[in-house]
Parts: C-alpha cells; structure tokens; sequence
C-alpha cells in the first residue's frame, strides 16, 4: 500500500463524536511506552503525525486519522500507565472499553506487545478479553531492532507458549522496528487486503 495522504481529523473521548461515514478502521492499542506513536508515524510516513515522548500516558483521547480518504488509522489511549493514580487509569479504561464495544465500523485491533520485555499480566488480560468479547485483533511486536535475532526469538516464543495456554489458535503476528522501518509494508499490505476483501463484498 502507498500512503499518499494521512490527515488528522478528530480527537475525543466519546464513541458517538467519532466519524459517522462507515469507512473502515484499524485501531493502535498497547501499554504506555509500547512505542505506538512512533510506529504510526512510521506506518503514515509523516514524522509528526502522531505525538511521541519518551513520558509515558501521552495519548489520552481517541484520535482519528484518515488515510489516502480511504479508511482511519485509530490511535487509542495506552492502557495500564501507573503515575495516573486508580482513577486516572479507570477513565482510560473505560474509553477504551466503551470504542472496542460499541464501535462498529472498528475492523481490526492492532495489539502492540515491546519484544524486550517477558509477558505482562496486563497485556495477557486485555488480549483475553478480546477473545472473550470476539474483537477482531493481530499482534504486532514493537522494537525488534533493540534485540539480537536469538533474543528475539527467545522472547517470543515465551510469549506464544504463555498465549497457548489459553488460546488454541495464535492470532497473526507482526514484527516491527519503527527506526528501522521493518514491518511497514506487512503492516500496510494487511490493512489493503482487508480492505480489498470489504470493497468486494
């Protein structure tokens, strides 16, 4: 897939203020400092598009990207960042909760795991109840290029024997390095197939 235009629509907090046009979307989700901003903007190839910083908890709203004025890239708040205190996080929470319910025109979740570190508890629950609620979703390991290719295949194959044991069927997954742009074109070429497959039918 080429991206010939990505642009910013809207930022918020609540499903209904979301874009009404049924184009199709494919929501970033993972744990603060996942490394989600830098992959969307290595996936758009606009630098600026969205916000990086090394403070973890910086997305806070549900922002709409749309691409090539064909479908929106959704970049959702990172779950699970302590400093916000209890309530903080419950409010995140419950904006999460409430897109991946009741947001019909959401066509997949990209679930963004950081290759460096062994399965999370959080991240392992969240992946859990999307099984439970049925939400189409992949997985895409972030940061590849900070590991050695034996690193990195031990890494993940703690994470798939962890996945086994409650899931029969592993979903796809994707490797990535924003620095190094690695992944991009699986990435892109998975979105236009669904894409394809939408327009066909």
């Amino acid at each position: 897939m080429n991206i010939k235009k990505a642009e910013f629509i809207i930022s918020n907090t609540q499903v209904e203020k979301c874009p009404q046009d049924g184009k199709p979307e494919y929501a970033f989700i993972g744990r603060s400092n996942v490394g989600k901003s830098s992959l969307i903007n290595m996936l758009t190839g606009k630098k600026g598009l969205a916000m990086t910083s090394s403070t973890p908890g910086k997305t806070q709203l549900i922002n709409h990207f749309l691409i090539n004025d064909e479908w929106y890239l959704v970049d959702l708040p990172g779950y699970g960042y302590a400093q916000r205190g209890k309530k903080g996080r419950e409010k995140i929470q419950e904006i999460i909760d409430f897109y991946l319910d009741e947001r019909e025109d959401l066509t997949c979740l990209f679930v963004l795991l950081d290759c460096r570190h062994e399965p999370q508890k959080i991240d392992l629950e969240f992946i859990d109840k999307l099984g439970e609620s049925g939400i189409p979703f992949v997985i895409i390991f972030t940061k590849i290029d900070k590991l050695s290719n034996s690193r990195l295949k031990e890494n993940i194959d703690v994470y798939t024997r962890k996945l086994l044991e409650t899931w029969e069927e592993l979903p796809l997954v994707f490797y990535t390095s924003s620095e190094q742009k690695k992944g991009r074109d699986e990435v892109l070429n998975y979105i236009e197939e669904i894409n394809k497959s939408l327009n066909n039918e």
